[in-house]
């Protein structure tokens, strides 16, 4: 009797492609065609697509995009994103070309009105985890956010390392070895520690050392404040793990900072769309 061949699993890959612009045009800003239209986006774009062609060799490609109007996170929190510099001129233009481009790889696209990329990339491994199906996920992307729906080896983020051709692949593990917790646990993490690019507030006064050791030692906002919640019991197994008293009183007076900050930082898995 001949052994049954393994069958590989069908493999998506969605692409964060404003984070793949923005990180791209950062890297090489003086790119220009001979007719002087600035194209160092698109060239990371386009280099970034062929690498995940050779390299992944997926069966599927779909792009999320941002839009210009503003999502639920401005409409909850006016200063959120307000510390950011207005996009240079150059790299809007290329965000407006980079659909050409899309276009020409025939990969097709995913946005809606309110709601961050991000959120579609959400939204769409929840739709396929849902349907039971057994693809395997790889979210392209320019920066970490993504990094928050790794399922184990299942849904992976494959992002730049550095410049543009530097590429990682981050699973489950690589998620723990990194941050020292999983991957659930990064909202939670930006809801301590706060975010300064996305100006998302956390606790002032906790930074990523103390952040990471609440996480490791309790798990999430909520269950810390669980413990925090036992009253004088709680104090102690807080200092019994090394938290200082002085962290103590910053979580319990900034429980509203922390789990808003949460909610920012977390990626919805529900925009209004419907995945094919």
């Amino acid at each position: 009797m001949k052994p049954k061949k393994s069958v590989k699993n069908l493999t998506l890959v969605l692409l964060d492609t404003h984070a793949i612009l923005h990180r791209a045009y950062h890297a090489i800003p003086d790119f220009a065609s001979s007719k002087g239209e600035p194209t160092g986006g698109l060239y990371g774009l386009c280099l970034m697509l062929l690498g995940i062609v050779k390299e992944l060799k997926p069966d599927y490609i779909v792009a999320a995009y941002d839009l210009p109007q503003p999502t639920y996170r401005h409409e909850a929190y006016k200063a959120y994103k307000a510390g950011r510099k207005k996009a240079d001129p150059a790299l809007v233009a290329q965000i407006k070309r980079s659909h050409d481009l899309i276009a020409a790889f025939n990969i097709p696209e995913y946005s809606a009105v309110g709601f961050e990329a991000d959120d579609i990339l959400g939204t769409i491994v929840e739709q396929v985890k849902s349907a039971k199906g057994k693809e395997d996920i790889i979210i392209a992307s320019g920066d970490m956010d993504t990094m928050q729906l790794i399922d184990d080896d299942r849904v992976r983020v494959y992002t730049l390392k550095k410049g543009i051709k530097d590429t990682i692949i981050y699973n489950e593990k690589a998620v723990m070895t990194r941050f020292g917790f999983g991957p659930k646990l990064i909202p939670d993490y930006k809801g301590l520690r706060g975010d300064p690019s996305d100006t998302i507030i956390g606790i002032e006064g906790i930074g990523e050392k103390t952040a990471t050791e609440l996480m490791t030692n309790f798990g999430s906002i909520e269950d810390i404040y669980k413990v925090l919640e036992k009253g004088g019991s709680g104090d102690k197994k807080l200092l019994a793990a090394g938290i200082k008293p002085r962290i103590v009183e910053l979580l319990k007076n900034g429980k509203e900072e922390a789990m808003f900050s949460k909610m920012l930082a977390t990626i919805r898995r529900d925009a209004p769309i419907t995945f094919e």
